[in-house]
């Protein structure tokens, strides 16, 4: 791939960057700014060397017309903070005032486009309109700056499409990011372990298959650790539960134990009759869960079991919280993950999505690990061995 430095002279051009700043919003607060944070270094570089910046990203999941709260002026204000710099916020995806917003950029100034989905060409699934809208992006630049790898396994066109139409090259949150998964997927230093969680194991069932010839021991917490309880045969009383993915489970259990790679599931949880922070909490075996509560974190037996694997490995990936970290009484086990990759002293990495807003949202910072990826599903493709479209797309 080409690197920014391949791009050439830059004073005076105007690049287009699609940065990935879908952020959490409470409102018009944003609750987790790292993507905004993430996306300032490439922006930076391009700005001391004299580009006319022009930021495009998307917010939500609006349905290709504007919807007022999902407007990115919150992110163009944090992103104007961060850079200690206006960024002013074009009223619409590629139309007049994008153009006007372009043109009035001066060397090193930066703006950015409203969401890129309010266009409804930006997701379409035909080609031309897909690319018609690619098209119009184009006209707003001289060249083409990825820079959201969280975007990477979209063929759409801010991502994939316009790529195809300007000179283009990877931003430096997207080199590092597959720099760090190229290390997960090609020889990672051994023991390696893989600690999985969130709500449902069907979205994780492509990445445990990939990772029976490739990790040492798999972690499973979070509302999909149910479904493997299922599996093995156990009462899960009010919990999550896919039943429908409980054979498939069984199969990677029986599948896990040919590749002599370990699957390690919760001892103990913490039920609840709700999902409450005033809930009255309990502890209980997994072999004795109440029919009439649900599982909403793993147990403290086993955030300590979990925490002690990790303490020995050299590399840990995690994607997915091990339980509601949002409310307090059932925060403890992801807070027990999260320290344990804060104290080893291998690769630790963390997956992006709700586990990147979980190690910030319990007091953790950044730099307590080796790696938060901004990629989330597509950080999961990846180490499914999938092809990316906008990866694939940057590749000469």
């Amino acid at each position: 791939m080409k690197t920014i430095d391949d791009l050439g002279e830059l004073h005076g051009r105007r690049v287009l960057v699609r940065s990935d700043l879908n952020v959490p919003l409470d409102g018009q607060r944003i609750t987790d700014d790292g993507r905004v944070r993430a996306s300032v270094p490439t922006i930076s570089r391009l700005r001391a060397r004299g580009a006319r910046v022009v930021v495009t990203a998307h917010l939500g999941r609006p349905k290709g017309s504007p919807e007022p709260a999902l407007s990115l002026a919150p992110v163009a204000a944090r992103l104007a903070s961060l850079l200690e710099t206006a960024v002013p916020l074009a009223a619409d995806t590629a139309g007049q005032s994008a153009r006007q917003t372009v043109a009035a950029l001066t060397d090193g100034d930066v703006a950015m486009l409203e969401n890129v989905r309010f266009n409804v060409g930006e997701t379409s699934k035909d080609d031309h309109e897909r690319g018609e809208f690619a098209d119009a992006l184009a006209t707003l630049a001289d060249a083409f700056v990825s820079d959201g790898f969280g975007v990477l396994h979209r063929k759409q066109a801010s991502v994939y499409d316009v790529a195809q139409r300007l000179p283009h090259a990877a931003g430096d949150l997207v080199l590092a990011e597959v720099e760090v998964l190229r290390q997960l997927t090609r020889e990672p230093m051994r023991p390696y372990v893989v600690v999985l969680g969130g709500s449902k194991v069907s979205d994780k069932l492509g990445v445990i298959e990939s990772l029976m010839d490739k990790a040492d021991t798999l972690l499973i917490g979070g509302g999909m650790m149910f479904t493997f309880l299922a599996a093995q045969g156990h009462d899960v009383g009010s919990s999550q539960l896919e039943t429908e993915q409980v054979p498939a489970v069984r199969n990677y259990l029986s599948t896990a134990a040919d590749h002599d790679v370990r699957i390690v599931l919760p001892s103990d949880v913490v039920v609840a009759p709700s999902m409450t922070a005033d809930a009255r909490a309990n502890v209980v075996p997994v072999t004795a869960m109440p029919a009439d509560q649900m599982g909403l974190d793993i147990g403290p037996h086993s955030a300590k079991h979990f925490a002690d694997v990790i303490a020995g490995a050299a590399t840990v990936f995690w994607n997915g919280p091990m339980g509601v970290f949002e409310l307090p009484p059932f925060a403890a086990g992801t807070k027990a993950v999260a320290q344990a990759l804060a104290n080893m002293s291998g690769l630790s990495v963390v997956g992006g999505g709700d586990s990147a807003a979980a190690v910030r949202t319990l007091g953790f910072d950044d730099d307590s690990f080796a790696h938060i990826s901004t990629g989330g599903g597509a950080s999961l493709e990846y180490l499914e061995g999938k092809t990316l479209p906008g990866l694939a797309v940057l590749d000469d």
